[in-house]
């Protein structure tokens, strides 16, 4: 099992990272990513320790891995695969939205229907299965890039002019396909191992080029990412900002100038139909989906835990109205916590053996995401009200001779410190007023996709209206339109 300390030394390669106009040399020690690589280097040494519970025995490549990347077949082990998600969603309270298991549970059912990827000419079906097998033994840290980049919403990638835009191929050797263009929303991948880049929106015949898949090592050469402002960098102490100082993922456009894919490396070429298969046919987003929503859950739950603190410290709880607000919030939470549980239970086994959590219950709640995160924020804004304004500027006010008296003295709560009370608006702060809490309520609200797909091509289309139309016909058909008199007279 891979190591903390060895998943660190990996990122000491030739990648080319870009931010402020320079490209950053040592990933592991610039101050826009040390502490959240540090953070993933954690989830490692937790997997690797068996006594945390985080290890199997892998069939696909008989030895043993990490069970957030196995393929469930029973519902033992899908209850188990959660349990171990929960476990490295908790270490980060749910703020690392892109940790390594998210990508590699999409490769844990690509890996398990091969069939979806085979080609008339080329073994594109070996490769994704021996790429899954990769990251069962080597505990890869897998990105993906998956969106177009925001050019044009009118068109898609050919109708665009000039260049190439969005990633396509523009050329084909022996080796491999050359690509050139962009794909977002790379989360995670400035201190990944490698990028996988494909496209899940719907592409047409005309888009041929465009509709590629394959990964490929962050560090390849060609290959850049151009990062948006980090935030860790501005959080002047973990005691100020301390979900900023540990959780901030980098956000990357991933940048192609002719990149060189090697075949082996290809698990799609210029196949539109199949884009969309490699998702909805091999139950990956449902499986990945189903991951997603395991870490959100941890996280409204670490979020509604301090809004319950914040009622008992400032003294609140027993005031009706604020109870009205922790019961709303309570029952929005336990919504999403539901309907996780749910879709295990009614999970299903499709054609190749996996289990592939229940449909209706996940993307019913995918479909509320939109709102139910920003819901949960502004219950925790009314409930701390103007008491993360009335904080000290800094962590030196409770220190500094010249400040600290009047700190303890006035910025306190009955039978609870200056330091408790100012450590615990701190992070409530950090999750609804600074730039990472901004990133995060944009980044929960489009997690899926914009919330009118989620709804409509999910929700919609996996709630099984059908079944209930059916019965309401049913029932319309039990009764006449004809008067009871009437009725009986004949």
């Amino acid at each position: 099992m891979r190591t903390g300390a060895e998943y660190l030394a990996s990122l000491n390669d030739n990648r080319t990272i870009l931010l402020d106009g320079e490209v950053v040399h040592d990933v592991v020690n610039h101050p826009a990513f040390a502490n959240v690589a540090k953070t993933v280097a954690e989830l490692y040494d937790i997997a690797a320790d068996p006594a945390n519970g985080m290890q199997y025995h892998s069939d696909e490549i008989d030895g043993t891995a990490n069970l957030v990347f196995s393929a469930p077949r029973t519902a033992e082990q899908l209850k188990a695969r959660r349990v171990a998600v929960e476990r490295w969603a908790k270490h980060t309270h749910g703020w690392v939205g892109r940790s390594p298991d998210h990508v590699g549970t999409f490769f844990a059912a690509f890996g398990s229907h091969p069939e979806v990827f085979e080609h008339p000419e080329r073994d594109f079906a070996g490769n994704i299965r021996r790429y899954y097998e990769r990251i069962l033994r080597e505990n890869l840290y897998v990105s993906y890039a998956i969106i177009p980049p925001q050019y044009s919403r009118a068109t898609t990638a050919s109708g665009w002019e000039g260049d190439y835009i969005q990633v396509g191929v523009v050329g084909e050797t022996a080796e491999g396909l050359i690509v050139r263009g962009s794909q977002m929303l790379a989360t995670g991948a400035a201190i990944a191992d490698e990028v996988f880049v494909t496209c899940i929106k719907p592409l047409g015949a005309d888009d041929q080029d465009f509709a590629v898949s394959f990964a490929l090592p962050v560090d390849t050469e060609g290959l850049k990412l151009l990062c948006r402002r980090p935030f860790a960098p501005q959080a002047s102490s973990e005691f100020d900002y301390p979900l900023t100082s540990n959780y901030d993922e980098p956000d990357s456009l991933v940048i192609f100038d002719d990149v060189l894919v090697p075949w082996e490396r290809v698990f799609i070429d210029r196949d539109p139909e199949k884009l969309r298969r490699q998702f909805f046919d091999t139950g990956a987003h449902a499986l990945g989906n189903w991951q997603a929503q395991t870490r959100l859950t941890v996280k409204l739950q670490f979020i509604g835990a301090v809004a319950r603190k914040i009622t008992q410290v400032n003294g609140t709880e027993k005031i009706p109205g604020v109870q009205e607000k922790l019961g709303e919030l309570a029952a929005t939470i336990s919504s999403v916590e539901s309907a996780l549980l749910a879709a295990e239970y009614t999970a299903t086994t499709d054609d190749a053996g996996m289990l592939v959590p229940g449909k209706r219950a996940l993307y019913g709640t995918m479909g509320l995401q939109s709102e139910i995160y920003p819901k949960v924020i502004e219950i925790l804004r009314d409930l701390v009200g103007g008491g993360v304004l009335q904080l000290p500027s800094g962590v030196n006010d409770l220190h500094s001779e010249v400040t600290r008296d009047d700190v303890r003295r006035y910025i306190a709560s009955p039978n609870v410190s200056s330091e408790e009370r100012i450590k615990l608006f701190r992070l409530a702060w950090d999750i609804i007023g600074t730039e990472f809490a901004g990133r995060h309520q944009q980044y929960e609200m489009f997690y899926a996709g914009a919330p009118f797909v989620v709804k409509g091509a999910y929700t919609f289309r996996n709630y099984g209206y059908e079944k209930h139309v059916a019965e309401l016909d049913e029932f319309l058909a039990s009764y006449s339109h004809v008067p009871a008199t009437a009725a009986s007279n004949a």
